[in-house]
C-alpha cells in the first residue's frame, strides 16, 4: 500500500490513460526505472571511488602502467613492421 494524495492519482490516471496501460503498470515502470537508476548510479560512484582510491597510471605491485604500456606499444609496432616486410610490403 502507498499513500498518494489525489491530485497525484488523476496525475498518474491522466498519464496512464495517454499511454494505454494502467496506473499500475506505470507505477510499477516508475518504480522499475527509479530503482535501475538507482543502481547505475551506486555503481559509477563505487568506480569513481576506486579511481579515487587507486588513481590510472600510479605504479602498483604490477609495475607502472605508463611505462607497461609504452613498452607493449613498442613491441607491437616492431612486431607489425616485421610481418610488413615479411610479406613485401613497405613499412612505415
Amino acid at each position: 500500500m502507498v499513500q498518494l494524495t489525489r491530485e497525484l492519482v488523476e496525475s498518474l490516471d491522466a498519464l496512464a490513460a495517454r499511454r494505454a496501460i494502467s496506473r499500475s503498470a506505470l507505477i510499477r515502470e516508475f518504480v522499475i526505472d527509479g530503482l535501475q537508476k538507482s543502481t547505475a548510479a551506486t555503481v559509477g560512484v563505487r568506480i569513481a571511488d576506486g579511481y579515487r582510491r587507486v588513481p590510472q597510471a600510479r605504479p602498483d605491485e604490477w609495475g607502472d602502467p605508463l611505462t607497461a604500456s609504452d613498452v607493449a606499444t613498442g613491441e607491437l609496432l616492431q612486431r607489425l613492421d616485421a610481418e610488413d616486410r615479411a610479406a613485401g610490403h613497405d613499412t612505415w
